[in-house]
């Protein structure tokens, strides 16, 4: 059978400590051969939509799997996608223009032994929680011993999971977050406050967020850097999840927060040179790092490459986009976490069968 499941039903099955140790395990199999990522593919429709000006039709795939989590992933997305600004702020923009205002987004999880797929669920939760584990993974190598002081970045979707993650780790004396939308931010602080029981206060400022953090997140849908590099102080550790492509060059983090870095490590450098990254590929043509200088998570994992050597370092971690291979690894934990607890809805797999080869 076919496990049919809900964005509701994927946010039960998984824990940020799940989430966190299935994709730190699937990149220690990347990083030995074990596994495969296949980069996202953006397509835009190149004539922009008539019901909706400023944006264009894009379909998105990205797909990968692993030994161990028996599970080949290939997450599909339909969007309405463009940009709009928020307080000044340009920022990139998904529409819901599916029936009943929604989005449209699968992740259809197969079976490596049997090829038949075991799984269908929507790409909403899974993939903020996917990305907030990456950033977490990136954080356990990469942060201070014991930091206190969280910076955030971000109130939105992206934000409510790397709240979360980040405090399943560690136990911030204060939380502080930044959004150009003021009143928006009070009401997620208050939130998140209530939610975790810790103290989350809204910023004045960006440079409030990053003076006197120990830990700072960009979890934002900015087109451009969200905090000056001149501000970071000695011995943070920052991550971004900012990703761009060949046609939305936006991040997070500006060019002198990357060159301040003693150590510089991304998801994935052949990503960043497909998508002709800012932040990342471009950055290394003009000689702010060099490339063979940039390093990749798995490596971290793996002990290729030593993290965090002492308490003056300034680390970084960009969490760029195209990771298939994260959808495998947490997708695996949602269904075999689904089946014990018996959510979903089972469907005949013979309807996704044929008897001919094509």
């Amino acid at each position: 059978m076919t496990l049919l499941l809900t964005n509701e039903e994927v946010e039960k099955a998984l824990t940020p400590q799940d989430a966190i140790a299935a994709t730190e395990s699937i990149y220690r199999e990347l990083a030995e051969g074990k596994a495969i990522n296949r980069p996202r593919s953006q397509t835009y429709l190149p004539v922009g939509s008539k019901r909706h000006p400023g944006f264009n039709y894009r379909f998105k795939s990205q797909e990968g799997g692993s030994q161990e989590s028996k599970v080949w992933a290939l997450r599909i997305t339909s969007d309405m996608a463009g940009f709009s600004y928020t307080a000044g702020n340009k920022r990139r923009r998904l529409l819901p223009v599916a029936t009943g205002d929604r989005y449209c987004g699968l992740v259809i999880l197969f079976d490596t032994e049997s090829i038949e797929p075991v799984a269908i669920m929507p790409d909403g939760v899974i993939q903020k929680m996917r990305v907030a584990a990456m950033s977490c993974v990136g954080a356990k190598y990469l942060a201070p011993e014991k930091p206190k002081v969280l910076g955030l970045f971000g109130s939105g979707w992206q934000a409510s999971a790397h709240i979360e993650f980040l405090c399943s780790l560690w136990d911030f004396d204060l939380v502080k977050v930044y959004s150009p939308n003021t009143e928006h931010c009070r009401g997620f602080c208050e939130m998140m406050s209530a939610r975790l029981g810790r103290k989350v206060r809204a910023a004045n400022s960006s440079r409030e967020v990053v003076e006197g953090s120990n830990i700072i997140q960009a979890a934002t849908a900015a087109w451009d850097p969200v905090f000056d590099g001149h501000w970071v102080e000695k011995g943070v550790y920052i991550c971004s999840i900012g990703g761009a492509d060949a046609s939305n060059k936006r991040r997070e983090l500006d060019d002198e927060t990357i060159r301040r870095a003693n150590l510089y490590v991304v998801h994935s450098k052949e990503v960043a040179r497909l998508d002709q990254s800012p932040d990342i590929w471009e950055l290394a043509q003009k000689g702010i790092k060099k490339w063979e200088e940039i390093a990749e998570i798995q490596d971290l994992i793996s002990g290729k490459i030593s993290g965090r050597m002492s308490a003056e370092e300034i680390t970084v971690f960009n969490n760029n986009t195209g990771a298939g291979l994260q959808f495998a690894g947490v997708g695996a934990s949602v269904l075999r976490r689904a089946r014990e607890m018996g959510l979903g809805r089972e469907l005949p797999t013979e309807w996704f069968l044929e008897s001919v080869s094509p």
